[in-house]
């Protein structure tokens, strides 16, 4: 027979991983939001500086060598960028799962 205490008992716990989770989701969307805006500051700035090299050149040859060059350069970015923040959302989800995680072992049996 299943006794109040114990029910309080597993109400808390499940709040407490909750709390927990909140805090780690809040957590993983900040760093996300702020690797997004880095990466989104810096696209911007080669952008400029892309537009202000590319104003200045002299030839067709040239022009095609700034250009060629940015992207180049941007499609190399956007892929690193692109990983660090695959691997944030990865994280984030791997964090905010924990608290439940380990609730959960409490109740499910290990399969031996």
């Amino acid at each position: 027979m299943i006794k109040i205490e114990e029910i309080q008992q597993h109400g808390k716990e499940q709040f407490d991983a909750a709390v927990a989770a909140a805090g780690s989701l809040q957590k993983g969307v900040q760093a996300i939001a702020i690797a997004v805006g880095d990466y989104t500051r810096k696209s911007f700035e080669d952008g400029n500086a892309f537009t202000e090299k590319l104003a200045g050149v002299k030839s067709l040859d040239k022009a095609i060598e700034v250009q060629t060059e940015y992207a180049k350069t941007a499609y190399e970015t956007f892929v690193v960028e692109s990983q660090k923040i695959g691997e944030l959302y990865a994280d984030l989800a791997r964090q905010t799962y924990k608290p439940f995680e380990d609730f959960a072992a409490k109740f499910v049996p290990v399969a031996r």
